[in-house]
């Protein structure tokens, strides 16, 4: 690269200039969207916009693996009002933050991946990791676009920011050519385009009350990440005013909190008994933020007729990923839906409230904890969550990714409020660990509890030194089964006793985290669990540090 190209980031530096280079004015668009952290593994494809960031006041979380920076971009996306924003170079690192893109996609996850590419002049020569973008991403993300044009820097992050938040949320990707970057433009900057939220029409709240008055076992389904508390908060108090329940769509717990009297519990792949009929027993279905999809309706199996009344409150007119029937579709986002159904106001029905208050006492029994005193022999995660949860904040806060050792969250963790469950719906594995750092570092006065499973902290574990050099503060909890425990139930299920594939041989945990910084600490007895619980909660108070309890289980133990 010649001094002449590399002067446009020199001169760059001075704010009241009135020509910057693009890179620069990304990172100034990107303050201007309200962005206030980016996750990133560095390229010399994107340097000007490192460069950019140097004088920025958004935090650089530089992550060991694009992988993990995309998870922690995309948990960013569920738990803010803004998109994540994660940044990678060309190639190799493309196809490693693929992953959190998908992430995103199928959770419907308003996310921003800037990807830095070759130079323009390079283009279509086979240069040094040079790749299709748009081949690459077009089918699992809103939009890809590629800043060909320096001048358009800041249209293409506020087009990128609206693409990613409007209509059901997800994720876009935005390429960088490493020359195009560098040229100077006018330091302007484009304002963010307003995001439409829809609302109910007086023809949607007329049908609404019609159903809910003809309506004797109503249901409310909660899901997707575009809510705000608020608006999760708004929807409470109706439902509870009402007395008219709400299930959780799979891995969202948390915007009905967990100890309201409407809540009655989670609805996915193994869905504990207290929901497990409610699709087929209930004769009025209201979804909200989601549609009854593959993992809703088990497989497309549940709730197919079409004589059933199924009402689908979403901002997505084409109701992507929906099965079964659509009496009616209300164009909203949440939180407009439940701005204008707090005006509806309706009596109470005494079938209502019977039949909220028997699904909740089956969602109560189905969640008291099991006893916290330890029992002979094996470490158990049942005794782990009877003696942490008691001691947890109200505001806590879980992350995971998949396995079965999440289904102990999915029934015990208490989710207060709304985002207080970061979760990868799309069942990536390897998620919990930077789902955790990203939420540390988002709510830092906030206990995060991470659950991850043996198989499932290898894949990102080594995000715990991101965690270390940033300060966040995580509590990891590491379920150690030694298998891959969800396909080895599979795999008892259709080939039974022919273990093939599942099986692991593991590190010990705990000294990984004492490498990585944190406090680390071993159990393999059911007695040594509450103390280990103390400890490591101790650790996180006093040394400002994340910890890690390695839990050494049975094989072929379940939450339920």
């Amino acid at each position: 690269m010649t001094q002449t190209t590399a002067e446009p980031s020199i001169r760059s530096h001075h704010p009241a200039s009135p020509s910057k280079s693009a890179g620069h004015v990304i990172v100034d668009s990107l303050r201007a969207h309200g962005v206030t952290r980016v996750h990133i593994v560095p390229g010399e494809s994107f340097l000007d916009v490192l460069d950019g960031l140097h004088a920025s006041d958004i935090e650089t979380i530089v992550c060991r693996h694009e992988g993990g920076a995309s998870y922690m971009a995309e948990a960013d996306g569920k738990m803010n009002q803004t998109p994540g924003v994660a940044m990678v170079t060309r190639g190799p690192g493309a196809a490693n933050a693929h992953v959190g893109l998908h992430t995103a996609w199928q959770d419907s996850t308003p996310m921003v991946l800037f990807v830095g590419l070759i130079p323009f002049a390079h283009r279509d020569r086979e240069a040094f990791q040079e790749f299709d973008i748009k081949a690459w991403f077009d089918t699992g993300a809103k939009r890809v676009m590629v800043l060909d044009h320096a001048e358009r820097a800041s249209e293409l992050v506020a087009e990128a920011m609206f693409a990613a938040m409007s209509g059901r949320p997800g994720p876009v990707v935005v390429g960088l050519p490493e020359d195009v970057i560098q040229q100077l433009v006018p330091n302007e900057l484009h304002p963010p385009i307003p995001v439409a939220g829809g609302g109910m029409t007086g023809t949607d709240i007329a049908a609404l009350t019609t159903a809910l008055e003809a309506s004797t076992k109503p249901l409310f389904v909660t899901g997707g990440n575009d809510w705000s508390v608020s608006g999760a908060e708004g929807l409470t108090r109706w439902l509870e005013r009402h007395h008219i329940p709400a299930a959780a769509e799979w891995r969202t717990e948390g915007t009905v909190p967990f100890s309201s009297p409407s809540y009655v519990g989670p609805i996915g792949y193994g869905r504990p008994r207290p929901t497990y009929d409610l699709l087929e027993e209930t004769d009025l279905l209201i979804f909200v933020g989601t549609v009854p999809g593959d993992v809703i309706t088990d497989g497309f199996l549940y709730r197919q007729d079409w004589s059933r009344k199924n009402f689908l409150v979403t901002i997505d007119p084409s109701l992507r990923g929906r099965s079964g029937p659509v009496t009616h579709q209300i164009v909203a986002k949440p939180d407009a839906f439940v701005r204008d159904l707090a005006a509806l106001s309706l009596p109470a029905k005494p079938e209502w409230q019977a039949w909220t208050e028997r699904m909740r006492a089956e969602q109560e029994a189905f969640a008291k904890l099991p006893s916290a005193v330890p029992a002979a022999g094996k470490a158990r995660m049942d005794t782990l969550m009877a003696n942490l949860v008691r001691k947890l904040p109200k505001d806590a806060m879980v992350t995971f990714g998949a396995g079965e050792h999440t289904n102990w969250a999915h029934r015990y963790f208490p989710t207060e409020s709304y985002a207080s469950m970061i979760s990868a719906r799309n069942g990536s594995m390897g998620y919990s660990v930077p789902a955790g750092v990203a939420a540390s570092l988002a709510f830092p006065g906030r206990l995060v509890v991470t659950i991850a499973g043996d198989g499932e902290f290898l894949m990102n574990g080594q995000e715990l030194a991101t965690a270390t050099q940033y300060g966040a503060t995580p509590l990891v909890i590491v379920m150690d089964n030694q298998e891959y425990g969800t396909i080895r139930t599979h795999q008892e299920k259709h080939y039974p006793s022919r273990i093939s594939g599942t099986q692991l041989q593991n590190p010990d945990f705990a000294l990984m985290a004492e490498a990585f910084g944190g406090f680390g600490i071993s159990v393999t007895r059911d007695s040594d669990v509450p103390t280990a619980v103390d400890a490591a909660l101790a650790a996180i108070s006093e040394r400002k540090t994340f910890a890690l309890i390695h839990l050494i289980v049975d094989q072929r133990t379940k939450a339920y």
